[in-house]
């Protein structure tokens, strides 16, 4: 049996959001809950990433869109410099893609904006303590993501290596600019190669080539 992981008191908030009315109540809450301390309030992923280290948090709070770097980039910035770092993201968006990407890019929970303040709290210590917290709607997409692209048996399927490559960073979290980037291409060729890879696998998201992708072992 697992032993369950000890969660460390005070648990240190960071909260990384572009609105400042939402970071200063989140701050406000954070610093006022018993068990809680907020380590930092910032605007943009660049000033967290630039301030971490001077008290480097339990977890951080994230907004997908947020100035300059987006939340689902920083997220892997994030894990890159804070390896010990818990990123729960923290956005009113609910579509499958964006959700998809941000589990890929190594977030460990997904929550709306909407979530009450004692669910939020309860989130974040649910994540030091190894858990996944999510908002009810997240995790019914997920669900049915799953269930959605389960496939018949599938026919043969021949992707090009550059498709593989691409359907690989894809997984790993990558947008269009950020995968176009890696393979040294535009992202008008990022969008042509998709449409192939679409049109092979019969999905119409890249959330659905992905994990159609990996349930046929085209890439792993």
């Amino acid at each position: 049996m697992d032993t369950p992981a000890v969660v460390p008191l005070p648990i240190a908030v960071a909260v990384i959001e572009d609105e400042r009315e939402i970071r200063e109540c989140l701050a406000i809450l954070i610093n006022g809950s018993e068990g809680f301390r907020c380590v930092g309030a910032f605007r943009t992923m660049e000033a967290a990433l630039e301030h971490l280290a001077e008290d480097v948090p339990h977890v951080a709070l994230v907004d997908i869109e947020l100035p300059g770097m987006s939340g689902i980039e920083g997220v892997r910035a994030l894990k890159g410099r804070f390896p010990a770092v818990h990123t729960v993201m923290l956005t009113v968006y609910e579509d499958n893609d964006r959700i998809f990407d941000a589990v890929c890019a190594g977030a460990c929970g997904y929550l709306l904006k909407r979530t009450p303040p004692a669910r939020l709290l309860e989130g974040v210590r649910e994540v030091v303590g190894g858990g996944a917290p999510m908002s009810p709607e997240v995790a019914r997409r997920v669900i049915e993501s799953f269930r959605d692209v389960r496939p018949s048996p599938p026919p043969e399927v021949a992707l090009t290596p550059h498709e593989t490559r691409l359907l690989k960073l894809l997984m790993q979290g990558h947008g269009y600019r950020s995968a176009a980037a890696e393979l040294g291409v535009t992202a008008h060729a990022v969008s042509f190669h998709l449409r192939s890879i679409y049109d092979k696998l019969q999905v119409h998201s890249k959330t659905e080539a992905v994990a159609k992708a990996l349930r046929q072992r085209l890439i792993q």
